[in-house]
């Protein structure tokens, strides 16, 4: 049975549906004697007649082994079809990608990442999931993205340089930059431990020591505690840019000199066969880095 080939069985299908030989060569575009040919290279295979042959014009009959053969052959032509297709939207850029990710690129990259693949492959099957933040992996994913570089048989590019901002209240500070000095003794409201040091170190460095006064993994509730007046907040752009605050008057962004900054990375596994829907990605994160970043550089800039 394993000798039985797609287009023997492409062949039996059509000569049931074209009732003789003849038609069915004309459907197909061969000759009767390449049909009869390809019926007989079939019954060899699975070891006994498809068809009673009455001969002349009159159509042929299944055998009640040719009835077996045509229904599971249907289903095989089907399914090859459907691979054939899947195959194809595979290259295309279709087919399923899986995403490591983590709070700031989930609001503000994904959905714009997101949004342009289905443009693109609408039916592509995009995964997502979770990167915990204290032994991140890229293991099965397609794509990671992390605030660092990540150990292993990795290719990594860094996307943007996400700059720190500090947020207060609305007249807590001048207008215009905030030197990091004036966090020293201040109340903050902080996030993760390990995210903090990042912007903490140099404040450290330039001898300023604020004081956490609450942390939240979230961003909108620190945001919260700052309109409350628990604190000050020191956050990358990536997560002022994906929230109200540059709208929101209650709140004032103010860049910080020197500028802490983290770096965000997209790491894939370092393999010769990527999907093309991953390298699609890969270029379409590319592209929403560069906006963010000029964005970032324009608030810097006219603040």
């Amino acid at each position: 049975m394993v000798e039985v080939e797609l287009r023997h069985l492409g062949t039996m299908v059509a000569i049931v549906e074209e009732g003789t030989f003849g038609r069915a060569a004309v459907r197909l575009g061969y000759t009767q004697s390449t049909i009869s040919q390809q019926i007989a290279a079939l019954e060899r295979s699975v070891g006994g007649a498809v068809f009673d042959r009455p001969g002349g014009p009159r159509p042929v009959r299944l055998t009640p082994l040719g009835v077996v053969v045509l229904e599971q052959g249907r289903e095989l032509l089907a399914k090859a079809e459907a691979l054939s297709e899947a195959v194809g939207r595979f290259k295309a850029g279709g087919g399923r990608i899986d995403i490591g990710t983590f709070q700031s690129v989930s609001h503000v990259i994904l959905p714009a990442l997101i949004r342009r693949l289905r443009d693109e492959q609408p039916d592509c099957d995009i995964r997502l999931s979770d990167m915990p933040a204290d032994d991140p992996q890229v293991g099965n994913l397609d794509l990671v993205f992390f605030d660092r570089p990540l150990d292993g048989d990795v290719v990594q590019t860094r996307l943007i340089d996400d700059v720190y901002f500090l947020v207060a209240r609305a007249g807590d500070l001048p207008e215009g930059p905030a030197s990091l000095k004036v966090l020293d003794g201040r109340p903050m409201v902080g996030c993760h431990e390990s995210c903090d040091q990042l912007w903490m170190a140099p404040a450290n460095e330039a001898d300023a020591h604020p004081e956490i006064a609450f942390r939240s993994p979230g961003n909108a509730t620190i945001l919260s505690m700052v309109r409350a007046g628990l604190g000050w907040a020191v956050l990358p752009w990536l997560a002022v840019y994906g929230s109200e605050v540059p709208s929101d008057e209650r709140l004032a962004i103010h860049p910080l000199q020197p500028a802490p900054t983290r770096g965000i990375y997209l790491h894939w596994p370092d393999t010769e066969s990527q999907s093309p829907l991953a390298a699609r990605a890969i270029e379409i994160a590319t592209e929403i880095a560069a906006e963010i970043t000029a964005a970032g550089a324009a608030v810097g800039a006219a603040r």
